[in-house]
C-alpha cells in the first residue's frame, strides 16, 4: 500500500516499506527483485550486501540519470537500500511519482538493518 503525506491534501505515492527479513526470505525464494543501493562509494566500502546490487549513489546521480531506463526494469519490483532507510525512500518517492516505476520498496532501516537482523557479518557503521 502506498502512503500519504500528512497535512497536505493530493496524495502522494511513496514506496511500500520491506523489512531485513522479509527481504531475506524474498531472495531466498528466487524473487526477482532488483536491489537499488543509493549509498556513496565510501559507504559501500564500508558495509555491502553479499548479494548483487545495482549502485546508484544519489551524489552522482547527473552521471547515471539518463541511463535509469537501462538500468532498472520498470516491470520488475525494485528494492531501495541505503544506510537507514530515509534517502532509499526518498529515492523509491522520486522513482514511483517522476519515473512511474510501481512496484518499489524501500528496506526499512537500510543495511544496518539488514547487518542487525539478517547478517551480522556486515558490518556496521
Amino acid at each position: 500500500m502506498h502512503g500519504r503525506a500528512a497535512g497536505y491534501g493530493a496524495a502522494m505515492v511513496s514506496p511500500s516499506t520491506l523489512s531485513a527479513r522479509e527481504l531475506k526470505a524474498r531472495l531466498d525464494a528466487g524473487e526477482p527483485l532488483q536491489l537499488v543501493d543509493v549509498r556513496e562509494p565510501m559507504e559501500l566500502e564500508l558495509a555491502k550486501l553479499a548479494e548483487p546490487v545495482i549502485h546508484l549513489p544519489l551524489g552522482s546521480s547527473p552521471s547515471w540519470i539518463e541511463q535509469l531506463p537501462a538500468l532498472l526494469d520498470p516491470q520488475l519490483p525494485v528494492v531501495v537500500l541505503c544506510h537507514a532507510g530515509i534517502r532509499s525512500w526518498q529515492f523509491g518517492c522520486w522513482l514511483m511519482e517522476a519515473q512511474g516505476y510501481g512496484q518499489v520498496w524501500n528496506l526499512q532501516g537500510g543495511i544496518d538493518a539488514w547487518s542487525v537482523d539478517v547478517d551480522p557479518s556486515v558490518p556496521r557503521y
